[in-house]
């Protein structure tokens, strides 16, 4: 299957070139850009194979058509059918090899099919976040053998650091050398790609919701991920909060079992819990995305924050979600534990075993310089350097790693 985006920018030709690559069963239209800028970033994401652009796109020139190719991305030009040998000449000039004439737009399938192999990235390394980006449009490793589980990370509402807590874990399960997959299962809209320094204009859990849909899911699963090194790779979640109603019921189980056999799954959850049936349009519930992790995880970490409205939200959230799954391992994660609360831990654990009898309680300091200082970089936890809330992740990771 080739992965299409298309840049017409406004060209009479671009409805009858959708058309003819829509109606093509090897080929799927992942997105329309507006324009070079926007091609270029969507480009970033590695997911795409092929790019159908009006030659006369303003942006595209050389540099341009050589980001694309760092990308894996393999240029098709569309010129009028009265300009074709100059187009070509003009083509030629920027970079492109292909070309197809406005009036012979039933050739265009055949064009894009006719170098299936996407040209490897080859991006430079580098440290800051933009670089970084380029680097992370390298194509994620092969599944490890066997597998593994699936964690989901959840906590009630309030911003207990969920997001922070998923993160730290999958970076320290990946610093161990494990095959892992952090994937954005947010339905308020993800911030795991903004935690991790990723330009993404794709979001890998859309994506992973189309090719569910059309049942290729397991076969082109690698292009819903994003490498971030060599044992981790980032699902990114949606865009935008509305956009929720494009993952229909079923595709965050299937996305996660598909994962699970590739790797030991960290999943970013919502806050909510709630049953709500779909309505007379079939839209689905906003939560049930959470829910449908909480239904397949094998394990579950439950964050809370140290003070007083942290735990009872922790207390109310605890209770609920024993009454969804009362067979479920929970680990409770206590997230800003400090001296001046005036409480100690022993006192925090009691509260918390009058709820639930966790399989594990852990506690992670308020490092807010540690925190900042990887959220701002856009890096793991792991990778800004030792820290106290880094040496308390790892006891974490312990348990739940076996």
């Amino acid at each position: 299957m080739i992965v299409v985006l298309v840049v017409a920018s406004g060209a009479a030709w671009e409805s009858t070139a959708l058309r003819v690559l829509g109606e093509h069963p090897g080929i799927v239209v992942l997105k329309r850009c507006v324009d070079v800028d926007d091609l270029l970033a969507t480009a970033s994401a590695g997911q795409a194979h092929v790019a159908v652009l009006g030659l006369d796109s303003p942006g595209l020139d050389a540099a341009a058509v050589d980001l694309l190719r760092r990308h894996g991305v393999r240029p098709v030009a569309v010129v009028p059918a009265g300009l074709a040998e100059a187009g070509r000449d003009r083509a030629s000039r920027v970079g492109v090899h292909g070309i197809v004439a406005d009036d012979r737009l039933g050739d265009l399938p055949e064009l894009v099919l006719a170098d299936p192999t996407p040209v490897p990235p080859s991006a430079p390394p580098g440290d800051d976040v933009a670089t970084r980006a380029l680097d992370q449009a390298l194509p994620p490793v092969p599944p490890a053998p066997g597998g593994g589980r699936v964690l989901a990370v959840w906590g009630p509402g309030g911003a207990p650091g969920r997001t922070t807590v998923a993160a730290a874990l999958a970076g320290e399960l990946a610093r161990r050398r494990r095959r892992t997959i952090l994937v954005d299962a947010d339905p308020y809209g993800g911030a795991v790609a903004q935690h991790l320094g990723i330009m993404d204009e794709v979001s890998g859990v859309l994506a992973a919701a189309r090719l569910s849909t059309a049942g290729t899911l397991e076969e082109r699963f690698l292009t819903v991920q994003r490498g971030v090194d060599d044992c981790l790779s980032v699902i990114t979640g949606l865009p935008r909060p509305d956009r929720y109603v494009e993952v229909r019921p079923g595709v965050t189980e299937h996305l996660l079992e598909v994962a699970a056999t590739w790797a030991q799954v960290v999943v970013d959850t919502g806050f909510g819990l709630e049953e709500e049936a779909p309505d007379a349009g079939l839209r689905p519930g906003r939560d049930q995305m959470t829910r449908a992790a909480l239904e397949v995880a094998d394990e579950v970490v439950v964050v809370g924050t140290a003070d007083p409205v942290g735990l009872s939200r922790l207390a109310r959230g605890l209770v609920t979600l024993a009454e969804l799954r009362p067979d479920l391992a929970v680990h409770v994660v206590v997230n800003r534990m400090r001296a001046t609360l005036g409480w100690s831990e022993a006192e925090v654990a009691g509260l918390v075993s009058g709820f639930v009898r966790p399989a594990g309680l852990h506690f992670l300091p308020e490092d807010r310089t540690a925190a900042d200082r990887a959220l701002v970089a856009g890096r793991l936890l792991v990778e800004s350097g030792e820290s106290a809330l880094s040496r308390a992740v790892v006891p974490l990771v312990d348990a739940l790693d076996g």
